[in-house]
């Protein structure tokens, strides 16, 4: 029998951030002004070995998880990262594995993740303008690093990618239509993002958002689009292909069109925690059982207790809520659960 939660959401996906370090600052995200050069990431030994991230992993999928996507912070900054695709790669019942990036450490990467079983890729990258882009990641990185990323996946046969952008308003909004041009031309999958409440450092604004529904009118003016239905129970984007056949976008409307009603995704933090929604105030530790001795079962029971008892759905009354309230309301940061 599938492991449900309170509103009989069953768990499908399992998120697993390897690492809260990102070379990277976009400020919706790990903001410079805070994580600086003294800020104090998760020591080592804090940190899940592959070892038992895969373990951890084969419970979760017995548990019902056919998803399994890496994460991070940037996941290609956690040394041998393809050591631990190939363990995941191992596990039966996994139907997909994919991963999150940032691209930049893609050309050095790309061969061993695809050798390991790496098979699919997400690239975020929120312009095309190099300017803009530099000012939504810290001025860690300029555009040109990120295609080569890109071209070095497209080398070695990850297509079609998908590619995030986050939107906000009066920051890169008028860059968006560029962007899916861009894409559409080379047959990969621009998803578009509503900027989000996530954590409690990021300075969120609700002006900053721009809807999915506006976005979609805005790229629908230069490039017609047309709804399509989703591929899965719990697919986060709304699709759209584009009317003269070439390709397709997504809008993720976390905002302004929750979709907490089939969010079936579990998230494992670096140093072991369990967290069922992005936006939760606070995770169980699998890792401090697990190295008390723990056996399997035990494990079991801890996850099968966190997910059972789930009732998240933050999104749904975020508008509900006054913004004093949101603002109090302590919330993990995405860097340390993927987004």
């Amino acid at each position: 029998m599938d492991l449900t939660d309170q509103f009989s959401r069953p768990l499908r996906d399992l998120r697993i951030s390897v690492t809260d370090r990102c070379n990277f600052r976009c400020p919706y995200c790990m903001p410079a002004d805070i994580f600086g050069e003294r800020y104090q990431f998760l020591p080592k030994p804090q940190l899940l070995s592959f070892e038992e991230i895969t373990r951890l992993t084969r419970i979760i999928v017995r548990l019902g998880a056919v998803k399994l996507r890496l994460t991070g912070g940037e996941p290609l900054l956690r040394q041998d990262i393809e050591r631990l695709v190939s363990m995941l790669d191992g596990i039966d019942g996994v139907d997909d594995l994919a991963m999150t990036t940032n691209a930049y450490l893609l050309p050095q990467k790309i061969d061993a993740l695809k050798a390991a079983g790496l098979q699919r890729l997400t690239v975020s990258l929120d312009t095309l303008d190099d300017d803009i882009f530099r000012q939504m990641n810290g001025g860690r990185s300029g555009v040109k690093k990120v295609l080569e990323g890109i071209a070095a996946a497209e080398a070695a046969g990850f297509t079609p990618l998908k590619i995030n952008c986050v939107v906000q308003r009066g920051v890169n909004d008028h860059t968006l239509v560029d962007l899916a041009r861009f894409f559409k031309e080379r047959g990969h999958i621009l998803r578009f993002i509503e900027y989000m409440d996530v954590g409690n450092k990021n300075g969120w604004k609700m002006e900053q958002v721009v809807s999915g529904r506006e976005i979609v009118e805005r790229v629908d003016a230069a490039m017609p689009l047309e709804a399509i239905a989703s591929n899965y129970f719990g697919e986060v984007a709304r699709r759209y292909r584009y009317a003269d056949g070439g390709g397709e976008i997504g809008v993720i409307c976390s905002v302004t069109q929750p979709f907490c009603g089939s969010c079936t995704r579990m998230r494992l933090s670096p140093e072991g925690q369990i967290f069922t929604c992005l936006f939760a105030i606070e995770g169980a530790s699998l890792r401090d059982p697990l190295r008390a001795g723990a056996n399997d079962g035990e494990l079991e029971d801890i996850i099968r207790g966190t997910w059972g008892d789930r009732i998240d759905r933050y999104s749904e009354i975020r508008s509900s809520l006054t913004e004093d309230a949101r603002d109090r309301r302590k919330k993990v940061e995405m860097y340390h659960i993927g987004g």
